[in-house]
């Protein structure tokens, strides 16, 4: 039996993937749940015209993203710490003060997940990070660490 899933399936299929399934599986687990749709004509064209949408939204976003990875991309924040004599900090600078300092700094929002530190940052100086905006989009930013 053909179905169009409307969701994620593990061992199954994607969302919006038309795939081939045993009638009973279909029938008494995966329609009742709502996570599949019998793949007749009319929900083909249904999903079609979905899919339609959902492309022309990912591109504006994908595009509203390249901005700003333009904007980010090789740019210096600077992130202020408390130090001891010897330079060293106290604690770690966190992807949380990175993403505080790129929002004042360039006016942009950066969810604290997506910043990837290459290395623990306990030490003045600067370091390398990695913003993941998108699956095919990465920012590098050096972040500058400095004393308080």
């Amino acid at each position: 039996m053909e179905i169009i899933l409307t969701q994620d399936v593990d061992k199954v299929g994607s969302y919006n993937e038309v795939v081939k399934v045993r009638p009973g599986f279909a029938r008494n687990y995966l329609i009742p749940k709502g996570w599949a749709l019998v793949a007749n004509e009319s929900n083909k064209k249904m999903i079609a015209e979905k899919m339609k949408q959902y492309q022309a939204k990912q591109e504006k976003v994908v595009a509203e993203l390249r901005a700003i990875a333009d904007v980010l991309n090789n740019s210096v924040i600077t992130v202020g710490a408390k130090t001891g004599t010897s330079g060293k900090i106290f604690g770690a600078v966190t992807a949380i003060q990175i993403a505080d300092a790129i929002k004042k700094q360039k006016n942009v929002d950066i969810d604290r997940k997506k910043i990837h530190l290459a290395e623990e940052v306990k030490m003045l100086g600067t370091f390398s990070a990695t913003i993941n905006l998108h699956k095919d989009i990465i920012a590098t930013i050096n972040v500058e660490v400095v004393a308080e």
